[in-house]
């Protein structure tokens, strides 16, 4: 089993399943690359996170926060933009690690991005539930207040951010074409009512509300905590916001012309979302005090709304309102499709039961989607969007840190593979990445650690059980075998059409 568990994922297998047929349509420009990271990054991070990292965790200085996030995130998403441009297939830095460093550790980051993933979409879709009921309570809508909170919030179900995800399941089911369209339109919106935000903001701005301007310190003082507090702090949590781009490397199998929009649209989404954050984070800490937006406080589910409110600007609290309705809703849309697409190579690469691989005749993996579906809306009803941010953002360093170690191995391993873009100065950009990542990961809260390691478990005895003895890496080659064949390009059915991927 040591060797079998080492076993790579030929490169040939999967760029000669591309030249003979897709399961998947090619049909995504570097516009909708773009625009679909754009609508996933700006979203929970401009709309939710900033209050609950503002107020618990960082203050002002949370500008600095996204500053730190966003360098980090630069130089993994060159990593992601080479490996991406280089190997475009669906499953992204799982797909990546299987060529590059071997089997267990493609299931490890596999499972990592699983977690990432189905946390990112529940809380994006709990933050979609805040601004939703401000928006029906405002027109003369009374909800329950038990179908508005979880549990651990005092209600029985968040109602409005499972609606949502399930809308958004049904969309995915359409077609990845229908959904780039619809999160196109929504993006557009979206940004300018952030514009419209920063307009209406900037002239209210004192300087006296950046005072203390780093109220919690650099570091924790309290290393235990939950969670931990301080600027750095603040960065491991704010990573939460920036999920996109890792969502676009696993949307690369319907991609036109991946080699060079996939850089493109990584990086791109990138560079305007962390420039976007700063402004909006400068604004909404300037015109109020950042104690506004700590838990308990009215600013922490819907600070750019409240930022307006404080201001008297309620005409311009109700469109940001529906502006943060439009951008949640791109978040929970993209990340469910990222999901689905990632469970489904694990399935098609033996990793995970068959029929998670299976296409509809949309060519979209119909029970893939309905599983994240399923996952995404049991958290998003049951769980408070502080905690479910905090747990996703360990499996989004690990993959990060896999990822830009990929780059040093596969430079080294793999000098003929074509790489229509370079990361610059490797190894030492990638290995900066490395450091920064592991760096941000202890900053997070130790309950988080905790999970992670019951999450791990159970992800091993998954692959020890199924994952090791279905592998179609293993089948091709032989149990033990160090190389296999088949892996991500074959066994991709289709329930719709007929058609069956080679």
């Amino acid at each position: 089993m040591n060797n079998g568990i080492l076993r790579k994922l030929p490169i040939d297998s999967i760029i000669g399943a591309k030249k003979e047929g897709e399961a998947l349509k090619r049909n995504l420009s570097a516009l909708d690359l773009t625009l679909m990271g754009v609508g996933v990054i700006i979203g929970s991070g401009i709309f939710v996170i900033t209050g609950v990292a503002a107020g618990d965790v960082a203050g002002p200085a949370l500008v600095i926060s996204f500053l730190v996030a966003g360098i980090a995130c630069l130089f993994a998403a060159l990593c992601y933009a080479e490996l991406a441009a280089a190997i475009p297939a669906s499953g992204s830095s799982y797909t990546f690690s299987y060529i590059g460093i071997g089997e267990i550790f493609a299931w490890f980051i596999g499972w990592c991005l699983t977690a990432e993933y189905i946390f990112a979409c529940s809380a994006i879709s709990t933050g979609w539930s805040a601004y939703f009921t401000m928006i029906v309570e405002s027109i003369g809508i009374d909800i329950p207040d038990s179908l508005l909170a979880d549990p651990m919030s005092g209600g029985i179900v968040n109602l409005p951010a499972v609606l949502i995800i399930t809308l958004m399941m049904l969309l995915q089911l359409r077609g990845a074409k229908e959904s780039a369209v619809l999160n196109n339109v929504l993006v557009a919106v979206k940004l300018i009512v952030i514009v419209l935000f920063i307009v209406l903001t900037i002239g209210h701005i004192k300087s006296a509300n950046y005072e203390p301007f780093v109220p919690f310190g650099w570091f924790p003082e309290n290393w235990f905590a939950t969670p931990k507090t301080g600027v750095f702090a603040g960065a491991a949590i704010v990573f939460f916001a920036y999920l996109g781009f890792d969502a676009l490397a696993n949307s690369a199998e319907e991609v036109k012309n991946p080699q060079r929009s996939l850089p493109r649209g990584i990086i791109g989404a990138l560079l305007i979302a962390t420039a976007l954050y700063i402004v909006v984070t400068l604004c909404m800490t300037g015109v109020t005090s950042y104690t506004h937006y700590a838990s308990g406080q009215p600013g922490n589910g819907a600070p750019v709304a409240y930022a307006l409110a404080a201001i008297g600007i309620d005409w311009g609290k109700v469109i940001v309102s529906v502006g943060a309705i439009t951008g949640l809703t791109t978040g929970v849309l993209v990340t469910l499709g990222a999901q689905s697409r990632l469970i489904y190579s694990l399935s098609r690469d033996g990793l995970l039961p068959k029929p998670l691989s299976k296409v509809n005749k949309n060519k979209v993996p119909k029970y893939a989607i309905i599983s994240m579906w399923i996952a995404a809306s049991i958290l998003g009803g049951l769980l408070p969007i502080g905690r479910l941010a905090e747990l996703c953002n360990i499996g989004t360093l690990c993959a990060f840190f896999i990822v830009s170690l990929t780059v040093i191995l596969l430079r080294k391993n793999m000098k003929e593979l074509e790489r229509p873009f370079k990361v610059p100065l490797v190894p030492v950009l990638p290995l900066i990445s490395m450091v920064m990542c592991l760096f941000l990961v202890t900053q997070l809260a130790s309950l988080t650690w905790l999970f992670f390691v019951v999450w791990t478990g159970i992800g091993m005895l998954i692959y020890a059980i199924y994952g090791n003895k279905h592998s179609k890496a293993g089948l091709s080659a032989g149990d033990g075998s160090s190389g296999g064949g088949g892996g991500s390009g074959g066994g991709a059915e289709s329930d719709g059409g007929g058609a069956r991927q080679a």
